[in-house]
Protein backbone atom coordinates (compact mmCIF):
# COMPACT_ATOMS: atom_id res chain seq x y z
CA UNK A 1 0.00 0.00 0.00
CA UNK A 2 1.06 3.59 -0.60
CA UNK A 3 2.04 5.95 2.18
CA UNK A 4 0.75 9.51 2.33
CA UNK A 5 3.34 12.14 1.28
CA UNK A 6 4.99 14.36 3.86
CA UNK A 7 4.14 18.04 3.50
CA UNK A 8 7.61 19.47 2.87
CA UNK A 9 6.45 23.06 3.21
CA UNK A 10 4.89 22.41 6.62
CA UNK A 11 7.92 20.41 7.78
CA UNK A 12 10.20 23.37 7.01
CA UNK A 13 7.83 26.11 8.20
CA UNK A 14 9.31 28.03 11.12
CA UNK A 15 12.58 26.11 10.84
CA UNK A 16 14.08 27.55 7.64
CA UNK A 17 13.17 30.34 5.26
CA UNK A 18 11.54 29.31 2.02
CA UNK A 19 11.55 31.25 -1.26
CA UNK A 20 8.75 30.68 -3.73
CA UNK A 21 6.87 31.89 -6.77
CA UNK A 22 3.20 32.33 -7.64
CA UNK A 23 2.01 30.43 -10.73
CA UNK A 24 -0.81 32.49 -12.25
CA UNK A 25 -0.67 31.96 -16.02
CA UNK A 26 -2.42 28.60 -16.11
CA UNK A 27 0.42 26.66 -17.75
CA UNK A 28 1.48 23.38 -16.07
CA UNK A 29 4.54 23.36 -18.34
CA UNK A 30 5.62 26.74 -16.99
CA UNK A 31 4.94 25.57 -13.44
CA UNK A 32 7.12 22.51 -14.10
CA UNK A 33 9.87 24.79 -15.43
CA UNK A 34 9.69 27.07 -12.39
CA UNK A 35 9.80 24.09 -10.04
CA UNK A 36 13.15 23.15 -11.55
CA UNK A 37 14.66 26.61 -11.07
CA UNK A 38 15.54 26.37 -7.40
CA UNK A 39 12.41 27.67 -5.66
CA UNK A 40 11.41 25.98 -2.42
CA UNK A 41 7.72 26.22 -3.22
CA UNK A 42 5.37 27.09 -6.04
CA UNK A 43 1.90 28.45 -5.32
CA UNK A 44 -0.85 27.47 -7.77
CA UNK A 45 -3.17 30.46 -7.78
CA UNK A 46 -6.88 30.18 -8.53
CA UNK A 47 -7.89 33.58 -7.15
CA UNK A 48 -6.33 35.92 -9.73
CA UNK A 49 -5.90 33.45 -12.58
CA UNK A 50 -7.99 31.33 -14.98
CA UNK A 51 -6.98 28.12 -13.17
CA UNK A 52 -9.83 25.79 -12.19
CA UNK A 53 -9.84 22.55 -10.16
CA UNK A 54 -8.87 20.18 -13.05
CA UNK A 55 -6.06 22.60 -13.93
CA UNK A 56 -4.83 22.50 -10.33
CA UNK A 57 -4.48 18.73 -10.65
CA UNK A 58 -2.29 19.17 -13.72
CA UNK A 59 -0.14 21.74 -11.91
CA UNK A 60 0.25 19.45 -8.89
CA UNK A 61 1.43 16.68 -11.22
CA UNK A 62 3.91 19.11 -12.79
CA UNK A 63 5.64 19.89 -9.48
CA UNK A 64 7.83 16.82 -9.20
CA UNK A 65 11.26 18.33 -8.54
CA UNK A 66 12.57 16.88 -5.25
CA UNK A 67 12.36 19.34 -2.38
CA UNK A 68 9.84 21.64 -4.05
CA UNK A 69 6.49 22.02 -2.29
CA UNK A 70 3.15 22.88 -3.91
CA UNK A 71 0.83 25.45 -2.36
CA UNK A 72 -2.67 26.28 -3.63
CA UNK A 73 -4.67 29.47 -3.19
CA UNK A 74 -8.43 28.93 -3.50
CA UNK A 75 -10.47 31.73 -5.02
CA UNK A 76 -12.29 32.19 -1.70
CA UNK A 77 -12.80 30.79 1.79
CA UNK A 78 -15.42 28.42 0.44
CA UNK A 79 -16.15 24.95 1.84
CA UNK A 80 -16.92 23.29 -1.50
CA UNK A 81 -13.90 24.72 -3.31
CA UNK A 82 -11.58 23.87 -0.43
CA UNK A 83 -12.89 20.29 -0.28
CA UNK A 84 -12.34 19.78 -3.99
CA UNK A 85 -8.79 21.13 -3.89
CA UNK A 86 -7.87 18.96 -0.91
CA UNK A 87 -9.31 15.89 -2.62
CA UNK A 88 -7.05 16.58 -5.61
CA UNK A 89 -3.99 16.44 -3.38
CA UNK A 90 -3.38 19.99 -2.18
CA UNK A 91 -1.69 19.89 1.21
CA UNK A 92 -1.06 23.58 1.88
CA UNK A 93 -3.78 26.17 1.28
CA UNK A 94 -3.48 29.96 1.31
CA UNK A 95 -6.97 31.31 2.02
CA UNK A 96 -7.49 34.86 0.73
CA UNK A 97 -9.15 37.81 2.44
CA UNK A 98 -9.73 36.47 5.93
CA UNK A 99 -11.21 39.29 7.99
CA UNK A 100 -12.09 37.89 11.41
CA UNK A 101 -11.32 35.14 13.89
CA UNK A 102 -14.69 33.59 13.04
CA UNK A 103 -13.70 33.36 9.36
CA UNK A 104 -10.42 31.82 10.46
CA UNK A 105 -12.30 29.18 12.45
CA UNK A 106 -14.48 28.49 9.41
CA UNK A 107 -11.36 27.91 7.30
CA UNK A 108 -9.99 25.49 9.90
CA UNK A 109 -13.29 23.62 9.96
CA UNK A 110 -13.32 23.36 6.16
CA UNK A 111 -10.00 21.51 6.04
CA UNK A 112 -10.88 19.24 8.97
CA UNK A 113 -12.75 15.94 8.80
CA UNK A 114 -15.79 15.40 11.06
CA UNK A 115 -16.57 15.42 13.85
CA UNK A 116 -14.16 18.30 14.50
CA UNK A 117 -14.82 19.92 11.10
CA UNK A 118 -17.05 19.89 8.05
CA UNK A 119 -14.75 18.62 5.30
CA UNK A 120 -16.48 16.04 3.14
CA UNK A 121 -15.04 12.54 3.32
CA UNK A 122 -13.72 10.63 0.30
CA UNK A 123 -11.35 7.70 0.56
CA UNK A 124 -10.99 7.21 -3.19
CA UNK A 125 -9.86 10.68 -4.28
CA UNK A 126 -6.58 11.52 -5.96
CA UNK A 127 -5.27 12.70 -2.57
CA UNK A 128 -5.89 9.17 -1.23
CA UNK A 129 -4.21 7.70 -4.31
CA UNK A 130 -7.67 6.49 -5.31
CA UNK A 131 -7.99 4.36 -2.19
CA UNK A 132 -4.51 2.86 -2.31
CA UNK A 133 -3.21 4.78 0.73
CA UNK A 134 -3.89 2.71 3.83
CA UNK A 135 -3.44 5.46 6.44
CA UNK A 136 -4.98 8.24 4.37
CA UNK A 137 -7.42 9.93 6.75
CA UNK A 138 -5.12 10.30 9.76
CA UNK A 139 -2.06 11.10 7.65
CA UNK A 140 -3.87 13.57 5.41
CA UNK A 141 -5.15 15.58 8.33
CA UNK A 142 -1.73 15.61 9.98
CA UNK A 143 0.02 16.88 6.87
CA UNK A 144 -2.37 19.74 6.02
CA UNK A 145 -1.09 23.29 6.39
CA UNK A 146 -3.40 26.31 6.61
CA UNK A 147 -2.23 29.84 5.79
CA UNK A 148 -4.58 32.79 6.11
CA UNK A 149 -4.15 35.98 4.09
CA UNK A 150 -4.57 39.40 5.75
CA UNK A 151 -5.54 41.99 3.15
CA UNK A 152 -7.35 44.92 4.80
CA UNK A 153 -6.91 47.45 7.57
CA UNK A 154 -9.71 45.78 9.51
CA UNK A 155 -8.09 42.37 9.35
CA UNK A 156 -4.72 43.91 10.23
CA UNK A 157 -6.24 45.44 13.36
CA UNK A 158 -7.46 41.96 14.37
CA UNK A 159 -4.34 40.08 13.31
CA UNK A 160 -3.62 38.56 16.75
CA UNK A 161 -7.18 37.24 17.04
CA UNK A 162 -7.02 35.69 13.57
CA UNK A 163 -3.53 34.25 14.00
CA UNK A 164 -4.41 32.86 17.43
CA UNK A 165 -7.14 30.55 16.14
CA UNK A 166 -6.18 26.93 16.73
CA UNK A 167 -5.32 25.20 13.48
CA UNK A 168 -3.92 28.27 11.73
CA UNK A 169 -0.33 27.47 10.77
CA UNK A 170 0.81 30.81 9.32
CA UNK A 171 -0.30 34.30 8.33
CA UNK A 172 0.40 35.87 4.95
CA UNK A 173 0.11 39.65 4.57
CA UNK A 174 -1.10 40.67 1.09
CA UNK A 175 0.36 44.11 0.28
CA UNK A 176 -1.70 45.01 -2.80
CA UNK A 177 -5.15 44.69 -1.29
CA UNK A 178 -3.93 46.19 1.95
CA UNK A 179 -2.63 49.20 0.03
CA UNK A 180 -6.01 49.58 -1.68
CA UNK A 181 -7.76 49.31 1.68
CA UNK A 182 -5.59 52.18 2.94
CA UNK A 183 -6.38 54.39 -0.06
CA UNK A 184 -3.15 53.71 -1.95
CA UNK A 185 -4.40 51.51 -4.79
CA UNK A 186 -1.50 50.20 -6.86
CA UNK A 187 1.15 51.54 -4.48
CA UNK A 188 2.10 48.94 -1.86
CA UNK A 189 5.46 50.71 -1.44
CA UNK A 190 3.75 53.80 0.01
CA UNK A 191 5.40 54.58 3.38
CA UNK A 192 2.09 54.27 5.26
CA UNK A 193 1.42 50.84 3.75
CA UNK A 194 4.94 49.64 4.48
CA UNK A 195 4.65 50.90 8.06
CA UNK A 196 1.40 48.99 8.51
CA UNK A 197 2.96 45.82 7.12
CA UNK A 198 5.98 46.24 9.39
CA UNK A 199 3.66 46.59 12.38
CA UNK A 200 1.72 43.48 11.40
CA UNK A 201 4.85 41.40 11.11
CA UNK A 202 6.15 42.68 14.46
CA UNK A 203 2.93 41.65 16.17
CA UNK A 204 3.00 38.21 14.58
CA UNK A 205 6.63 37.75 15.57
CA UNK A 206 5.72 38.49 19.20
CA UNK A 207 3.17 35.67 18.95
CA UNK A 208 5.69 33.30 17.39
CA UNK A 209 3.42 32.81 14.36
CA UNK A 210 5.13 31.98 11.03
CA UNK A 211 4.68 34.65 8.36
CA UNK A 212 4.59 34.93 4.58
CA UNK A 213 4.71 37.69 1.99
CA UNK A 214 4.73 38.55 -1.72
CA UNK A 215 6.53 41.49 -3.29
CA UNK A 216 7.64 42.53 -6.76
CA UNK A 217 10.18 44.94 -5.27
CA UNK A 218 13.58 43.25 -5.08
CA UNK A 219 14.89 45.59 -2.36
CA UNK A 220 11.88 44.86 -0.21
CA UNK A 221 12.20 41.14 -0.92
CA UNK A 222 15.72 41.17 0.49
CA UNK A 223 14.62 43.29 3.45
CA UNK A 224 11.79 40.94 4.32
CA UNK A 225 14.13 37.96 4.20
CA UNK A 226 16.58 39.82 6.45
CA UNK A 227 13.72 40.47 8.87
CA UNK A 228 13.12 36.75 9.12
CA UNK A 229 9.85 36.39 7.23
CA UNK A 230 9.41 32.64 6.93
CA UNK A 231 8.31 32.31 3.30
CA UNK A 232 8.48 34.97 0.62
CA UNK A 233 7.61 35.05 -3.07
CA UNK A 234 9.30 37.39 -5.50
CA UNK A 235 6.33 38.39 -7.65
CA UNK A 236 4.61 35.91 -10.00
CA UNK A 237 5.38 33.93 -13.12
CA UNK A 238 3.80 36.70 -15.23
CA UNK A 239 6.02 39.37 -13.67
CA UNK A 240 9.15 37.25 -14.06
CA UNK A 241 8.46 36.66 -17.75
CA UNK A 242 7.44 40.27 -18.37
CA UNK A 243 10.55 41.67 -16.72
CA UNK A 244 12.88 39.24 -18.47
CA UNK A 245 11.27 39.81 -21.87
CA UNK A 246 11.32 43.61 -21.58
CA UNK A 247 14.94 43.57 -20.45
CA UNK A 248 15.89 41.29 -23.36
CA UNK A 249 14.07 43.40 -25.93
CA UNK A 250 15.69 46.51 -24.51
CA UNK A 251 19.13 44.95 -24.92
CA UNK A 252 18.41 43.69 -28.42
CA UNK A 253 17.10 47.03 -29.57
CA UNK A 254 19.62 49.06 -27.61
Amino acid sequence: MNTHPVNLFKARLGKQQQIGCFATLGSPDLTELLAGCGFDWILIDTEHSPVEVPDVTAHLRAITTPGVAALVRPAWNDAVTIKRLLDQGAQTLLIPYVETAEEAREAVSRITFPPAGVRGVSGSSRAAKYGLTSDYFAAAQRELCLILQIESTGALSRIEEIAGVEGVDAIFIGPSDLAASMGHLGNPQHPDVQAAIDDGFRRLKRMGKPTGYLTANEDEFRRRLAEGIDFVSYATDAVLIRNAARALVGRLKG
